[in-house]
């Protein structure tokens, strides 16, 4: 009888261990995860880039898009206020996007359509839906928010922490999980893919080039791929500055029509 006890205790003791481990590694993921937000979004108080978007659907179509984004934190790692300004092709000239992120509530996106003279509000739900037609959403654009998802640390490489990440409300995304490989010397996330609930990956965003700007490395290509239909988007931030004092009236309701022209312009 004693023997046994001692067995059982022993059997409670190390399944609290491992309780503990699992519970570690769950607050380790979060705070890599935290890191990696900082890093990918928030490098210094603002920031200016142009960008282009190289578009090729699973047929060999290839559009392109060039667009200003700007960007100003209302506290790091906290709230933020983003204005995408497209220039080109002619088609979409003068659309404006613009987002209020708000941490731990919905984010407030609008959509100004030049053509239509029309203000679109971009509701909850769409934000997981193409943006300007392509392979990246709304949502990766401003970021997912960090408590729709349960974090967990699944390895430690020489480069990488893997971090697998499971929404809370699984019916409003299309994935079941997805894994992110995050550098541990940058915290920058290098790679995600996106799986359905057997596990197969059917999208990937991957960080192609890494460059130091003003002393933040900054992801300076991206790729995004749809692996159901072959298509991929390269999205290339050039001329990123950041710390570069912008206002907070810019990013307000008047810009969607009439966008702040000597923001846009780069510095010499």
């Amino acid at each position: 009888m004693k023997k046994r006890l001692v067995m059982h205790l022993g059997l409670v003791l190390l399944a609290l261990g491992h309780a503990s481990v699992a519970v570690a590694a769950m607050e380790d993921a979060r705070a890599i995860v935290e890191r990696a937000n900082v890093a990918s979004y928030y490098a210094g108080d603002d920031g200016r880039s142009a960008a282009r978007m190289l578009i090729e659907d699973g047929n060999g179509n290839r559009q392109q898009r060039q667009f200003t984004l700007l960007r100003k934190d209302v506290s790091d790692g906290g709230d933020q206020r983003y204005l995408v300004v497209f220039s080109r092709p002619a088609d979409i000239r003068g659309t404006v996007f613009r987002v209020e992120k708000h941490v731990g509530a919905d984010d407030d996106r609008w959509l100004y359509l030049p053509a239509l003279d029309l203000v679109k509000r971009i509701a909850a739900g769409d934000k997981r839906t193409s943006f300007v037609g392509s392979h990246f959403f709304y949502e990766d654009i401003s970021g997912r928010g960090l408590d729709e998802d349960n974090h967990r640390l699944v390895e430690t490489t020489d480069a990488h922490y893997i971090i697998e990440s499971t929404p809370k409300a699984p019916d409003e995304v299309a994935f079941a999980r997805y894994r992110t490989w995050i550098d541990r010397e940058s915290f920058l996330p290098m790679k995600t893919e996106y799986q359905r609930e057997s596990g197969e990956v059917y999208r990937r965003m991957e960080v192609t080039r890494v460059e130091t700007i003003d002393g933040y490395p900054t992801g300076t290509e991206v790729r995004m791929s749809d692996l159901d239909s072959g298509g991929y988007t390269i999205t290339q931030f050039r001329f990123s500055q950041y710390d570069v004092g912008l206002p907070d009236d810019i990013f307000s309701e008047r810009s969607l029509r009439n966008p702040p022209r000597r923001w846009l312009r780069r510095s010499e």
